[in-house]
């Protein structure tokens, strides 16, 4: 079995002084790849140096929704230029949380803009971070994808059915984190399994929401395992059919992982 944590945040401190053995217990657990997504466009050289020091580590550049005021707002010719590492294999996340709300919506809304932009133009995909804001991240979605088709995925999916199937009508893939383990996600659990197999990736968020068996530890890229096994069960596959649907869906959407053939 050989899985790929899609999305999680090496960079964390929660991670500090330990990242060698946080990725050889990801590989005793059959994870091959992980994918560090970036939170703050000006921590950039953090997230590449990760990937440059570790096999099997790759990154993403973007400014996360509750941070976009905390930094520059990033044009997408630098977004593009940072992008154009060999190891930067997507943008984002970005995109809206009206959860929190910490950003004017007007500057939020732009900065989402702006990295569905880049996403267009350099092919790469987004990853879309979306909290409370099904409608306004819908409608955003539409209303971009008609300027131009653009990859992207919306990541720990915790959103509603309306929001997957626009998703899904758009072209976009779903991933899912330990969310959908939870006793209380049942009806998550049923927006997973309208999802098709082709579109489904699977992802940690560590060092957030750790799934069961695990609740209320620190979450690390090893248990991306547990909601892989959760996911085939809805799915009604069996573990390595759905670790080897998701790598595959993975390795498409991120397509730069393709040309590299280190894992973990």
């Amino acid at each position: 079995m050989s899985l790929i944590d899609s999305h999680c945040h090496l960079d964390f401190p929660a991670f500090a002084e330990e990242i060698d053995p946080i990725l050889a217990r990801a590989r005793a657990a059959g994870v091959e790849r992980v994918i560090t997504i970036s939170t703050m466009v000006e921590k950039h050289a953090a997230y590449r140096a990760l990937a440059e020091a570790h096999r099997g580590v790759f990154f993403t550049i973007g400014t996360h929704p509750n941070h976009a005021h905390e930094e520059e707002e990033a044009s997408v010719a630098q977004l593009l230029e940072i992008a154009r590492h060999p190891r930067c294999v997507g943008l984002g996340e970005a995109g809206l949380d009206y959860h929190y709300d910490h950003v004017p919506r007007p500057r939020a809304h732009r900065v989402f803009r702006t990295h569905i932009a880049a996403a267009r133009q350099s092919g790469l995909p987004l990853v879309i971070h979306a909290r409370d804001a099904d409608e306004d991240v819908g409608a955003i979605l539409k209303e971009e994808m008609e300027q131009g088709a653009f990859k992207a995925v919306l990541h720990c999916f915790t959103a509603s059915a309306k929001l997957a199937q626009t998703g899904l009508e758009l072209g976009l893939s779903i991933s899912f984190s330990g969310v959908l383990t939870f006793k209380n996600s049942q009806n998550l659990r049923d927006i997973a399994a309208d999802v098709p197999l082709d579109r489904l990736l699977v992802e940690t968020d560590a060092p957030f929401l750790a799934p069961a068996p695990h609740r209320g530890k620190r979450n690390e890229p090893a248990f991306v395992a547990d909601t892989a096994k959760v996911l085939a069960a809805i799915k009604g596959l069996s573990e390595s059919q759905l670790a080897d649907a998701t790598r595959a869906n993975t390795m498409q959407l991120f397509s730069k992982l393709q040309d590299f053939e280190d894992r973990l």
